[in-house]
C-alpha cells in the first residue's frame, strides 16, 4: 500500500473516532462523511468494520451505549461535523 493510501485510510479512522466521540451510530458516520468529506461511504464501512475488529469489547460497549437518549440531535451532529471538518483541513499540513 502507497503512502497516500495509507494516509487516506488514516484520515479516515480519525474522521470515525471523531464520529465516534459523537455518539454517532455506523450509519450515521458513513452518510456525515459522505455528505461533508466526500468519502464514499464503503470507504467508510470498511474502515469502521476494521476498528470492530481490532476493537471488540470496545465497540460491544459503544453499541450498548447507543440506545441511551442523551445522543445529540441530526442538527448539533451535522454542526460538529462541519466544524469538526473545518479544523482538520485547517490543522492538516498537506492541504
Amino acid at each position: 500500500m502507497g503512502d497516500s493510501s495509507a494516509s487516506y485510510i488514516h484520515m479516515v479512522q480519525h474522521l470515525i473516532e471523531k464520529c465516534l466521540i459523537f455518539n454517532m451510530t455506523k450509519e450515521e458516520c458513513m452518510e456525515a462523511l459522505s455528505k461533508h468529506a466526500n468519502i464514499k461511504p464503503v470507504i467508510t464501512s470498511t474502515v469502521w468494520n476494521e476498528l470492530e475488529k481490532e476493537n471488540k469489547e470496545f465497540f460491544e460497549a459503544y453499541a450498548r451505549s447507543q440506545s441511551k437518549p442523551d445522543r445529540m440531535s441530526e442538527n448539533e451532529t451535522s454542526q460538529m461535523i462541519q466544524k469538526m471538518i473545518s479544523d482538520s483541513t485547517k490543522t492538516d499540513p498537506r492541504k
